[in-house]
């Protein structure tokens, strides 16, 4: 006699989900191997999805994804510990039709996903550990405070040059507005208006402020590259001309793990010290570097100047590249040969060797 199934059992079976992360709500989409089984949005609460899935498809295999944004990636580690296999992916590389694209809603997002998914479409980005994820952040930090330092330097310019306040002759060279003589001078400009003295008293404490933080997160980061996680290769790093604390920490907590790059190419990509290109038939056209780009890539291009004029390798192959094409379109790739240097010093964990044609 058949017995009758009084219970939902999906053992076996996967069931592909696609979530559209968002500040107040998420759209989730959820598929089965052969039909779309429902839409909906819900609140950003991992577990009431994974309370969702194993009410309605009970002893399934889950598998979910979603987009890289503003939200870090609290929610795929959720996912993760509640055993849902979550990838993040690039929302860039999400296969998307002409529709889509014209006709873009958060629940055409989330059902795009999940059918990449199921189609084995899509390719997960490397999601760092939390540690590294902190001190990542400290370093960006720092790079936001200097921007905010620079933006109220200019703003102090912007200024003097409104009012016609002319700056004298020894804070014109390209340190003279760091020092402590010029703020001192700024401070004791004789304004006669009660207003802009008075404004001008609030850009310069938000510079000596913004100084203040800049020195006080130096310091941590200093003391962060001296521990145990980060010293080893940190000096290894500054054997390279041009890499200092700053850009050898930004390198480290960027990278976390150099072994995850299968060789120079993928690591160059995912800087963005990678050209475009355009081919068709016999036609292949190689263009300017690509748009996609990473923080490091300024800073490598800015290290590429130092190691250019210091390591005679690196000099000579600049020298030889002037010759075809203009000195900014030289040094990207001179910044290419330093970041493969780079790669083969955390690869090798061996110190940089000057004069290497190679």
């Amino acid at each position: 006699m058949q017995v009758q199934r009084k219970q939902l059992n999906f053992e076996g079976q996967n069931i592909y989900v696609g979530i559209d992360v968002h500040k107040k709500q998420w759209n989730v989409s959820i598929m089965s191997e052969q039909l779309e089984h429902k839409t909906f949005s819900q609140k950003p609460e991992v577990g009431d999805l994974v309370n969702y899935l194993k009410r309605n498809f009970p002893g399934a295999n889950y598998y979910s994804a979603c987009e890289a944004g503003f939200s870090g990636f609290w929610a795929h580690r959720d996912l993760e510990k509640l055993q849902i296999h979550n990838i993040v992916v690039n929302a860039a590389d999400i296969p998307t039709t002409q529709k889509e694209k014209t006709q873009k809603t958060d629940k055409r997002d989330s059902r795009k996903i999940a059918r990449s998914l199921r189609a084995g479409e899509l390719e997960a980005i490397y999601v760092p550990s939390e540690k590294t994820q902190a001190d990542r952040t400290l370093i960006r930090t720092r790079t936001a405070i200097r921007k905010d330092l620079t933006r109220e330097k200019n703003r102090v310019k912007s200024l003097l040059n409104f009012y016609g306040i002319q700056t004298p002759e020894q804070f014109n060279k390209q340190t003279g507005n760091r020092s402590k003589n010029y703020m001192q001078w700024l401070s004791e400009i004789p304004i006669e208006h009660s207003s802009l003295k008075y404004a001008m008293q609030i850009i310069l404490k938000e510079v000596l402020e913004l100084r203040k933080l800049q020195l006080e997160t130096n310091r941590h980061i200093r003391q962060l590259s001296r521990g145990e996680a980060y010293a080893k290769n940190m000096e290894l790093l500054t054997s390279v001309p041009g890499v200092g604390l700053l850009t050898g920490m930004t390198l480290l907590t960027e990278i976390e793990d150099i072994n995850r790059f299968h060789n120079t190419d993928k690591l160059a990509g995912y800087v963005g010290l990678i050209p475009k290109t355009h081919s068709s038939g016999d036609k292949e056209n190689v263009g300017e570097i690509t748009f996609r780009g990473h923080i490091m890539r300024e800073m490598l291009v800015e290290s590429a100047w130092t190691a250019a004029r210091l390591d005679p390798a690196l000099c000579l192959a600049y020298s030889e590249l002037c010759k075809r094409m203009k000195p900014n379109q030289a040094i990207i790739r001179i910044a290419r040969k330093l970041l493969n240097r780079i790669y083969s010093i955390l690869r090798t964990q061996e110190s940089y060797v000057y004069g290497v044609v190679q």
